[in-house]
């Protein structure tokens, strides 16, 4: 594998983990609601709860920051490190990237990602997570 190959190769990986965690934290709301109409604990998890309102802070600091995403840097160094061209994708590529970057006014992503932040901080009042085990276990 030439050097080429290997940047356009990381560069793929960093777009997939990027979706991934846009996937995790919208699924990650919507497992929320879903599993407390179904009683299914481990989505109030502590640990899980905190890990998807950890990654939505990050997000929302960013925007309103006006700061780039650093994975969205990281993926854009790799793609100048390969030499590519970003008219020249391949098909998974190709449509990861038309689902993940939208071009629109900067604005529209400020109150879009501020108006998801107060869903998943109404979703943690109506639903709080376990900060204690439960105590099913005992006899």
């Amino acid at each position: 594998m030439n050097e080429s190959n290997l940047f356009q190769w990381l560069a793929d990986i960093v777009l997939i983990l990027h979706m991934s965690l846009v996937l995790f934290v919208v699924g990650g709301l919507v497992l929320i609601v879903i599993g407390n109409l179904r009683h299914w604990d481990w989505v109030n998890r502590l640990w899980f709860r905190l890990v998807h309102l950890a990654i939505v802070v990050v997000v929302i600091a960013e925007v309103w920051l006006g700061l780039v995403c650093p994975l969205t840097t990281l993926e854009i160094w790799l793609r100048q490190q390969a030499g590519g061209d970003t008219y020249q994708v391949g098909f998974v590529e190709h449509w990861v990237q038309q689902i993940l970057y939208w071009d629109l006014p900067t604005w529209v992503f400020t109150v879009a990602y501020s108006t998801f932040g107060l869903l998943v901080l109404l979703v943690w009042i109506i639903y709080p997570p376990h900060f204690r085990k439960s105590n099913s276990k005992k006899k």
